[in-house]
This record gives C-alpha cells, structure tokens and sequence, in this order.
C-alpha cells in the first residue's frame, strides 16, 4: 500500500498538485500569522463563521498568485518533452519552486508588520515609493525589521526547510518509456486539460463575462475595508499592479492654492430640512447621446430619429436633462465610480489601482450610513462579473442583486432569460428591479447597471425585427434596452414609492460613435444625464448653457435632497449657480481635455497643447489656443491642475472620505 500510495506521488499530476497543496497551505498559515499580528483590527468585529468565509475567499486570490509563481515548476512537469525526465531537472526544479515560493512567503509575512502602517496589502507601488533610497538605507531599514520580529524570520526559514523536503519530482526510472506514443499522450492530454483550467483560474472565473479580477475584488467579500488584507496576499498585490502607473502627485502649486480654487470637500450649504426621497440610479450600457432623437434633432437635416423613442418623450415632457453633459471614461469599470461615487478618471482606471483599496464614499454610503437609507445595486450578470458587486460593497451598497438572485425567483424564469453571454435580458430584469424595490423600505437608493446593448448586439428572438436596426449592430439593442425601459416604468408608476422617487439616468459611456462630432475627442464622452421626479413637475427642461458631467451626479442628489452632513465629491451640484466644467482622460494621447465656458482645452500634464471653441466649433476642427484671451486661459490651466494635484494627492493618501480628510 505505502509503495503505491509513492507511486501515484510522483506521477506527473499527482505530484504536480501535492507541490502545489503545500504552497496553499503556505499561504493559509501566512494568512493565519497575518490575523494574528494585526488581531486588534479585527478582534472587535470578526466572528468565526465570516473569518471562515475571507480565509476561503483567500484562496481565490491565492490561486493566480500561486499559479504565476510557479509558472516554470507547471512547464516542467506538464511539457511532454521525454528528454526533460531526468533527474537534473527535477533537481533544478527543486530549487526554483523553493525559491520562488519561499520568496512569496516572506513577502506575506513582512505585509503582516507592514500592514497596520498602511491599511491595505503591498502593491506595486512600494517600487517607486522605495526608489529613491540607497542600498545602506535599504538594508537599515529591513535589516532592523528582522532584528525585532525575529520570530517571523525563524518561521520563514522553517517554510523554506519544509518546501524542500515536502517537495515531489517524478525522478526518471528508465531512460525511455516502453511506448513513447503513450507517453507523449499522456502528458499532451494532461497540457490541454491544465491549460484552461489555469486560464480561468488566473482570471477568477471562466466565462466571458467574467473580468480578470484585481485587488479591488477583494471588497466582494468583506465587511469593513481593512479586512481586504485578510483576503489578499501580497505576491497577487503586487502581480495585480505592477504597469499600473501608480497615481503621481503634480507640483502645480502649493496645497493651500490648490484647495483655494478647488476642493472635493461638501459642506452643507442651506437650512432647509432633508428631504427623504427615493434614489434610483440607472446607468445604461453604451447609451451615448449619438443614438438619441432629442439631442439630435437637428442631425442630418433633422432627419435623424434615434433609437429612443422612450426616453425621448420622457425628456420632453417631464425630465430634465442636459446638451453638454459627459462621461468621465470609456470603460464601465471608469462610469460605476463616476456616477454613484463622484470619482473620476484619470490616467489609471480606479478598479486597477492600488487606490481601489482606499476608503470610499458615494450615494449608497451617505445616504444609508446616514440617513437610514435602504441601498442595493442590481447589475443582471453573473455576480461578480465586471468587478461591480466588490465595488458596490466598497462604497456602501447593502445588498447586491445579480443573476443569482434572480434565478432564486419563483416569479421569473431563471436562466430560460439568460442572454447566451452576459446576462439576465434587460426587459425580464428591469421588472425584476421595479418588484424588488417595492419590496423595500423607505426610503431606499438603488442602481441599476442595464446589460442588453453590449456585444455581441442580439435581442431576444421574439423581437427579431421589431426594433430598427440602424447603421451599427449596437442601435437594435438600444432600441430594445429603451422598450424594456419602457415597460419598467410602466410597472414602477403603479408603485406606491413612485412619485416620492428621484430617477437619474445615464450611461456608463459611449460606444460605436458615428457622426463626426461624436467622433471627435470629446464627442466621445457625449452621454445623456437625466433627472426624472414624478412628484416634482418643476424638475423639466433642457439646459443649453452649463456643462455637466458624472461625476456631478452625487452632489445634484444629495442637493436636491438637502442632504445635511459634510461629504467628498470631485463633481458639483449642477443645480448650482456656477456654470460647471468637465475634465477627462484622453488615453489615445496620455492627456487631459478640459471643457470650461466656450472652450475645451487639451493638457499633456506639463503644458496646454490646444484648444477649440467646441460651442461652434463641433468637429474641433480649429486650434485657437493662440487667440485665447490671456486671461481665460490662465484661469482654466489652473484650475484644471488644482482638479488634478488634489485628485492625485487624495488618491495616493487614501483621503477620500470625510474622515480621512485632515
């Protein structure tokens, strides 16, 4: 029995998982030694049963980092390639797995001392933040560490002794096989099987659907930020991060000028009492306003009829919305922030940056922390996907709605709605929305991220042929995502929380532009924002004048709520009596394009490059940087770079929130 139970050990795969066993049970005791360094974190609020839940969320981030470290030791013992089967290589094999795993190991128990100094795991950054020191000043600095935690580098040695011997080769008992076919066979058979099986456990999952998860996931899983250092490990930190550029402080000006033109920081600013109203934000996929009636009406001689007839009408008769709004990004990992939290894009998306990390704040976080507020976001997909459930966790949301929750729903069909790709069809999962929300208390804020127009542009089959399809695929979608718009507020005007509801809605970005002013620079963050109040008729018209963003969603609503507690947002209130600015990243250039007034200025982080008058000059066809009144101009670059040295500054210092804020 013991000569078998060695034999099957050092085949091939048996061997290759007891190798890579040892290695999660590394990591499972450097978690453990984690805790236990850090417990005064943790010991007001860590139950057994969720610090069984993060341990075992921990293997799923273990698991890509495990894989990376060990990317040669799989090579060697899957690749079939008969001359490597001798006992040499495994030797040298030996050596790179203790290497490389011991190394991860002592990464994970510096993090354990490291962590309480900076309240998140090590990241990429910890390069450029130590660049600058000399190697006597390195060595000082380290070196005194393990003087005085002697006993982690004494429990790192022993981890390094026991990867040793609990290693497993497959040592060469004959020089070739009886059957060389079987061999290769084999071993090919067992490449093609491991290869996707290491694929989608890198990326977290194995769907289309499913993005590469980063650090940010982590918020998936926990209760309080600081418990994302129980989840992460520090090689997956810094595997997760390294080419992000890391968010670099300007020197524009000093601190104090730049919080003199520019602060995130709300403070109350009327007597009137808070208004408990409703919140429901719908952030719809690719909606840019190219696809719109209404902003478009003179398009094409006026000819042009978009591909919202729903909520063309609902801007006309009863919403107000806006001709010179814009999103802060181009991806829907940049939009989430932007819209329910007031954080920008610039240069890095949040979600991939050590910053994800940081304490943040949003509607969902002030409204239900403060307030009272019921909260919950809704997005159709597996949940998970596209990171959205850790960031709603991350800034507040109490309850998060995916395709789980919806297939748990006796009232709905479950899968039999399921896209094919990505999620729940918008119809079935708007009603979905509108049926949860009157299950609710009040007063509640949700959001809702729609599906449906996302490639690869199908409608359900019932449909084929009754939306119009437009000159790009994506238009049908939008057609049939405005119908099941259509419908939901068909279904939420029969609600009793109706008429004391504020509805805004917007998309995450812009997709398939194809007029030329869409296709311009900043034709490409031309998105609807839209603010719908059944109960409040004077909330209706189209502002021509002032030019709004996103990122302006979160002060409107807490305004307009006479929201009465201090809060950070890079936006304003577009409610407000200043005539508001738009600033984004151009990632086709590495700059920035600023819009302030009459005009729209582009940065390249050290100087203005050009600039249009985008009122008349729509294709930005005409650089008048030249003819720029001085004094416009100067007032523009500096309070553009105050925006952007204080974004900087608060990301690098985690000062997002109001308690993080002197």
């Amino acid at each position: 029995m013991k000569r078998l139970a060695s034999l099957l050990l050092h085949t091939p795969v048996v061997a290759l998982l007891w190798n890579l066993l040892v290695v999660y049970c590394a990591y499972t005791l450097c978690r453990a030694i984690f805790v236990a360094m850090n417990w005064s974190l943790y010991a007001g609020t860590l139950t057994m049963s969720h610090g069984v839940e993060l341990f075992g969320a921990g293997l799923l981030f273990d698991t890509p980092a495990i894989l990376y470290t060990n990317a040669v030791i799989l090579l060697i013992f899957l690749l079939p390639l008969h001359f490597k089967e001798r006992p040499v290589v495994y030797q040298v094999a030996r050596w790179i797995y203790v290497i490389v795993n011991s190394i991860a190991v002592y990464m994970n128990l510096m993090d354990s001392v490291y962590f309480p100094f900076t309240g998140k795991r090590t990241t990429a950054s910890i390069f450029a933040e130590f660049s600058n020191e000399s190697t006597g000043e390195m060595f000082k600095i380290f070196g005194g560490q393990f003087l005085s935690h002697w006993y982690l580098v004494l429990l790192a040695a022993l981890v390094t002794w026991g990867f040793w011997k609990l290693f497993r080769p497959i040592p060469s008992r004959v020089k070739r096989p009886a059957s060389l076919s079987r061999y290769y066979l084999s071993r090919a058979f067992a490449l093609v099987v491991a290869v996707p099986l290491c694929i989608g456990a890198i990326r977290g999952g194995f769907t289309k659907a499913t993005r590469p998860i980063t650090i940010s996931n982590a918020n998936q899983y926990v209760n309080r930020p600081a418990e994302t250092g129980i989840v992460l490990n520090t090689p997956f930190s810094i595997f997760r991060t390294l080419k992000k550029t890391p968010f670099v402080v300007p020197n524009y000006m000093s601190d104090t000028e730049a919080a003199a033109l520019y602060t995130p920081l709300h403070q109350p600013s009327d007597s009137v009492a808070f208004t408990p109203r409703n919140v429901v934000v719908l952030i719809l996929e690719s909606y840019s306003k190219q696809h719109f009636g209404f902003y478009n009406k003179t398009l094409r001689g006026g000819a042009y009829k978009g591909f919202t007839p729903f909520l063309d009408s609902l801007i006309t008769t009863s919403a107000m919305t806006y001709k010179y709004s814009y999103a802060n990004g181009r991806k829907s990992i940049e939009g989430m922030p932007s819209v329910l939290s007031s954080l920008p894009n610039y240069v890095e998306p949040l979600f991939l940056t050590p910053a994800s990390l940081n304490a943040m704040s949003g509607l969902a976080r002030e409204l239900g922390e403060n307030k009272g507020y019921t909260t919950a976001f809704f997005h159709g997909a597996q949940n998970g996907s596209m990171g959205f459930q850790a960031f709603a966790r991350a800034t507040g949301f109490q309850r998060y709605y995916g395709r789980t929750e919806y297939n748990a729903d006796p009232n709905f069909n479950g899968d039999k709605d399921f896209d094919g790709t990505w999620a729940i069809w918008d119809e079935e999962f708007f009603q979905f929305y509108a049926q949860q929300m009157s299950k609710m208390q009040q007063p509640f804020m949700t959001a809702l991220f729609s599906a449906s127009s996302h490639d690869p542009f199908v409608v359900p089959e019932r449909y084929q042929g009754r939306f119009p399809k437009g000159e790009r695929p994506l238009q049908e979608c939008v057609a049939y995502t405005d119908y099941a718009l259509k419908r939901f507020f068909e279904t939420a005007s029969r609600q009793p929380w109706f008429n004391n509801t504020l509805f805004v809605i917007t998309a995450d970005h812009v997709s398939q532009q194809i007029d030329p002013f869409y296709c311009t620079s900043l034709g490409n963050y031309c998105v609807p924002i839209i603010l719908y109040a059944p109960g409040d008729p004077s909330l209706h018209g189209y502002d021509e004048e002032h030019i709004v963003e996103q990122i302006d969603i979160m002060p409107t609503v807490l305004s307009y709520l006479h929201y009465d507690k201090p809060y950070i947002a890079f936006g304003r209130n577009i409610m407000g009596q200043d005539d508001g600015f738009a600033l984004h990243w151009l990632p086709e250039s590495s700059s920035y394009e600023y819009v302030w007034g009459d005009y729209v200025m582009e940065f390249d982080g050290k100087q203005v490059t050009a600039a249009y008058q985008f009122r008349t000059d729509s294709t930005l066809t005409h650089n008048v940087l030249s003819a720029m009144p001085p004094a416009t101009r100067a007032r523009m670059e500096r309070h553009m770079k105050a925006i952007i040295q204080q974004y900087m500054q608060r990301m690098t210092d985690d000062r997002l929130t109001v308690k993080s804020h002197d």
